[in-house]
């Protein structure tokens, strides 16, 4: 039976079921598991260099805040990231997952007591200062899975969109749905202009430091340090709510290399980047309540790496099956609040 809303009916004469705007870790994995699904994916991506995806160092933490505490729905999101870039891996011929422990180094008595209460209770912590951590070397994933992908190199403008009664059209392509996935630039995006935003600019440094000889990722205070191989870390990220563009500062430059001042080492590159974020910090994830045919899978923030996996394939069963979304990451929660 076919059911009422838009994006599950069987269209005829349809060039694509779905076009994703963005190939970073979101339009990744929801590509991923579109075409799992058996579904034909058009990507249109312009290839930006800084963007979220590329300038970050694929980090999966398990805990959150200063008191330590797992993480939301961890222990269900990370066996399936685990699971799915494994799969991704074999599919692509590539490595891209790092099982890491996270080392603690303490900026204060305050934040060890806080660990030494928490391992009591939190599997994922272990004596004296580790957490059970990982990377994801997306400089391996993205490019590789690119090359699988029909991928337009090109800037996709919404206001281009035509929304018929059985589809969308754009530039004489036709699909059952766009959807964002357009990380920092959905804020200005006509179609996403009620949900509420909070982006934010991370800046990093990308060092040789070849005394460090380390698998470990480093915490020390707000910095974090990830082996990348050959010697090379990448050092960061600084949290900025107040910026002007997306260039690196030299004042962040400065800040991230007074926390490294203990670590011989050399600057080989200064990268920045706005993350995508909402401000209850979960995902936004759902079709428009009032424009069926346009979605949006965007807001992962610094844990996109553990998030962007499950909560993708969530989003195809919503898509294919009709499945609710859960109401922690459906998009109604913010077109509810504002009726």
């Amino acid at each position: 039976m076919v059911t009422g809303i838009f994006y599950v009916l069987l269209l005829q004469n349809v060039n694509y079921d779905y076009i994703i705007i963005g190939q970073g870790i979101a339009g990744t994995m929801l590509s991923w598991f579109l075409k799992k699904a058996g579904q034909e994916v058009l990507v249109y991506d312009d290839a930006q260099s800084n963007s979220s995806s590329k300038v970050a160092a694929g980090i999966i933490n398990p805990v959150s805040g200063r008191k330590f505490e797992t993480a939301w729905l961890y222990d269900t999101i990370f066996p399936f990231a685990e699971k799915t870039y494994h799969e991704m891996e074999e599919a692509l011929g590539i490595v891209c997952f790092h099982e890491r422990l996270i080392h603690n180094i303490w900026s204060s008595q305050q934040m060890e007591d806080a660990f030494n209460e928490s391992l009591k209770t939190n599997p994922w912590l272990l004596e004296p200062a580790f957490v059970k951590g990982a990377n994801i070397q997306l400089n391996a994933l993205l490019p590789a899975w690119r090359k699988k992908l029909n991928v337009k190199e090109e800037r996709f403008d919404a206001t281009q969109i035509t929304i018929t009664s059985t589809h969308i059209e754009y530039q004489n392509i036709k699909a059952k749905a766009v959807i964002f996935c357009e990380g920092a630039q959905s804020p200005a995006n006509p179609y996403w202009r009620k949900l509420k935003f909070l982006p934010n600019k991370g800046e990093a440094l990308i060092i040789h430091a070849p005394e460090l000889q380390t698998n470990n990722i480093i915490k020390k205070g707000n910095i974090t340090i990830v082996p990348m191989g050959e010697d090379l870390y990448w050092a960061g990220a600084t949290f900025s709510w107040d910026y002007t563009d997306a260039l690196p500062t030299e004042s962040a430059k400065e800040s991230i290399a007074q926390s490294l001042k203990n670590i011989p080492h050399k600057i080989i590159d200064h990268i920045a980047a706005i993350r995508p974020s909402g401000p209850d910090r979960r995902p936004l994830v759902g079709m428009h309540p009032h424009q069926p045919g346009i979605g949006i899978f965007n807001g992962m923030g610094s844990k996109g790496c553990s998030l962007a996996p499950w909560t993708a394939d969530q989003f195809v069963k919503h898509l294919l099956e009709a499945t609710p979304l859960k109401p922690e990451i459906d998009i109604k929660r913010y077109f509810n609040a504002l009726r």
